[in-house]
């Protein structure tokens, strides 16, 4: 805290020192500077990874300078045609620009310069986008935000042509074009520029980086500490239910580092927009670190932008997919530009970790700067060391004490089966009322998904590219997860203020045993009266082909409640160990919650001690162990009921459902086995190990289960469950058997 108040004084301090060094100033000074420029002219032909990004950026941008410039009138909604133009323009823009400083082409300023002052020209008189649906409009976008997008590009453009331009021209752009821009993207639209959010964070980077090309004080201030009054109403929330400000809440950039992120570095609002927001973070830090390195802005919060780089890189799957939790689209990866940028620039200003060149490689291409060429020029060396993702527990909220995201990867050779629980805090508008749900990964192949956001983010024919009416009606309802909805309603009812004053708690990581790893959480608040405690293990034996996953909910309440627990699988049914009543007429689930969008496909009544599902998808089979209790029924569910415009996927679930239940516990035993090869027909493995899941004691200090299997093994798990304690000495019996250890968790093989 000390540290952040000394930068934060620092900061403040340094913005009124920019106007006494104004005409000091260089250009290019941002994420491009007058030596990087120096240096990559020196390297120019001798750095395959640079000089091959440049070739491609080149014959782009080439190939636009023929085709003319087009700055059309504001009109459509993302994916539309003045939507696209507009976003292709500010990216071509700062690619020209740094065209400019690298092959010292005049064509390249010139086309920048002939961009900005058509823009110059109608910028003055557009009025607010005609398109009403954003709760802070822009005037080149529909939303403000948009606009943001252009001008954290556009000031590096800028910066890079501001040499060529003439003193005439300069004022000019800055009279009708930048100031304007900027004032209109804070001032008037502090619902927008004022807050904690992703959002606010490009509309502070953009005022930041065009006050730092102009030498704007006021600008840069305002950038770094919001505006000092927003005469907002008490209340106002945004398009997607998310509160503008809290009462006394700060804004500006300082205040979108310290509080979205943990001292892990994870963001809040889930990988997904951290992947969107990581670019103005890190552009802007860059760009503070070349103009003001005094401010040491990389050290600030404990170096906490560097550390988010790392967060994100760990919250993928094997093919560098993001885990799509909150609003996430799935296929979202660090191949995006925004991740080639912050991976060089974690490189150049961090601490020039190897392993970080190995992401670096995979992704192909950097950006045309100063850490482009320098990690690029260390790839040249043959400096990588592969990116170890470990298994890790992430924190939560800005003091790390707000839940967490847990992951826990098993990996053999290049075989590697993730699990990710999340135990976080809301995530502000784009989270989910989620708690306790998990995903799980065999590679980078879904086994037990999260749906992940309802929307299709630029294709225009789905709501103008905007998020769809099921992202609130399904993606974040409860029954949309893989966790426990107690009477058929969302976990905290689905209100987002109360959602965002609570979260759920660790109970246990424990990841010493590599082949026996552990993690544990608790929620005490989604249902009044209620407590869900998850815990799940991964588990690395020889009784199994692959990692098996042990998962166990247990849940307490002061009175009987109907609990549903699904599971969100992919691929085609194998076999069911019970009898399986196949509907005859599809009705929905239910009716509201997102139980409305659910087909009831079948169903089936536990009768057995364990309840048995296989699966094949994707050439491997999957079987899922259930101890039931017996009447406790098993639906089958389709996703699509009450869906007219064919918005939602038609993703398959199994439900278990107790009915009339206090306290209950799901014990359930996920397995990766076999193979079938479609070319030679070939079938391997395809039954379960385990012929037996069985809870042997549950008596509210203890949870106890036993594993059988086909080769006459039998795995047992006991964990504490009041007292999480790594030094406390425990004594149990179980079927006769005296057991002794310290710690919360015990587990041993028999033969």
């Amino acid at each position: 805290m000390l540290l952040n108040s000394i930068n934060k004084a620092i900061i403040i301090a340094s913005c009124f020192f920019l106007s006494a060094v104004s005409n000091a100033q260089e250009h290019p000074s941002l994420v491009m500077t007058k030596k990087g420029v120096e240096k990559i002219r020196e390297n120019l032909g001798s750095v395959p990874l640079f000089d091959n990004s440049l070739a491609d950026v080149k014959l782009e941008v080439d190939q636009a300078i023929k085709a003319g410039i087009v700055v059309p009138v504001p009109k459509d909604m993302a994916g539309g045609y003045s939507h696209e133009v507009h976003k292709k323009n500010y990216l071509l823009m700062q690619k020209a620009g740094l065209l400019y400083q690298i092959l010292n082409d005049d064509k390249y300023a010139l086309y920048v310069k002939n961009m900005l002052l058509q823009y110059a020209k109608m910028y003055p008189t557009l009025p607010l986008h005609p398109q009403e649906r954003s709760y802070a409009r822009g005037k080149l976008f529909w939303q403000a935000l948009n606009d943001a997008n252009w001008l954290v590009y556009t000031s590096q453009a800028y910066d890079c042509i501001y040499n060529y331009l003439s003193k005439k021209e300069r004022a000019n752009l800055e009279k009708n074009l930048f100031k304007p821009y900027a004032n209109f993207l804070s001032i008037g639209s502090p619902q927008f520029f004022n807050r904690v959010h992703n959002h606010s964070t490009w509309g502070n980077v953009a005022v930041g980086m065009i006050g730092l090309v102009m030498n704007d004080r006021v600008l840069l201030d305002r950038a770094l500490n919001g505006l000092k009054e927003d005469h907002l109403p008490a209340g106002l929330k945004d398009n997607d239910g998310g509160l503008i400000k809290k009462e006394g809440q700060k804004t500006g950039f300082l205040a979108n580092v310290d509080e979205p992120f943990s001292p892990d570095g994870y963001y809040t609002e889930g990988p997904y927009y951290q992947r969107y927001a990581m670019y103005p973070f890190l552009v802007f830090a860059a760009a503070l670190e070349n103009t003001k390195p005094e401010i040491k802005i990389f050290e600030y919060k404990n170096g906490v932008l560097l550390k988010s780089i790392y967060a994100l890189l760990n919250l993928t799957n094997s093919a560098g997919e993001f885990f799509p939790l909150n609003d996430g689209q799935k296929g979202m990866s660090y191949y995006s530009r925004e991740l080639v940028s912050a991976v060089a620039i974690g490189y150049a200003y961090g601490a020039q970790d190897p392993q970080l060149l190995s992401i670096a490689e995979k992704q192909n291409r950097v950006e045309l700067d100063n850490s482009g060429l320098e990690i690029a020029l260390a790839v040249q060396k043959g400096l990588a060391q592969p990116f170890l993702k470990k298994s890790l527990n992430l924190s939560d909220g800005p003091d790390g004490k707000q839940g967490g995201v847990a992951i826990l990867r098993s990996k053999v050779n290049q075989d590697e089966a993730t699990l990710v629980l999340k135990y976080a805090a809301q995530g502000l508008s784009h989270g989910h009322y989620d708690k306790l749900s998990f995903s799980y990964y065999n590679n980078d192949k879904e086994v037990i998904q999260d749906y992940g956001l309802a929307r299709f983010v630029n294709i225009e024919q789905k709501n103008g590219g905007g998020y769809l009416k099921e992202n609130t009606s399904w993606a974040k309802q409860s029954i949309a997860h893989n966790t426990v909805i107690q009477n058929e309603t969302s976990h905290f009812n689905g209100d987002f203020d109360i959602g965002s004053v609570n979260h759920s708690d660790n109970y246990l990581f424990d990841v010493s045993d590599a082949n026996f790893q552990v993690v544990s959480a608790i929620e005490n608040n989604a249902y009044p009266g209620t407590t869900l405690h998850r815990t799940m293990a991964l588990i690395k034996d020889d009784s199994y082909e692959h990692p098996l996953l042990l998962d166990i909910m247990q849940i307490k309440s002061k009175q009987q409640n109907q609990y549903d627990f699904p599971y969100y699988y992919f691929g085609q049914i194998m076999l069911a160990n019970f009898k399986v009543d196949k509907s005859k007429d599809l009705l929905p689930l239910g009716e509201n919650n997102g139980y409305q969008h659910l087909w009831k496909e079948g169903s089936g009544v536990a009768t057995a001690e364990n309840s048995k599902i296989s699966w094949l998808d994707k050439g491997t089979f999957y079987s899922l162990t259930a101890a039931l209790s017996v009447g406790d029924e098993v639906i089958f569910t389709r996703l699509g009921a009450n869906d007219p415009n064919f918005n939602l996927r038609n993703d398959p679930g199994i439900v278990s459902r107790k009915k009339a239940t206090q306290n209950g516990t799901f014990i359930n035993a996920l397995e990766t086995h076999g193979s079938y090869n479609t070319v030679s027909e070939f079938t391997s493995n395809a039954y379960s190990s385990i012929t037996k899941l069985e809870k042997v004691l549950d008596d509210g200090n203890y949870i106890a289960v036993k594993i059988y299997n086909k080769d006459k093994s039998t795995l047992l798990f006991i964990m504490d469950v009041q007292d999480n304690s790594n030094s406390k000495k425990h004594q149990v019996t179980i079927d006769g058997e005296n057991y002794q250890w310290t710690g919360c968790v015990f587990h041993n093989k028999i033969k």
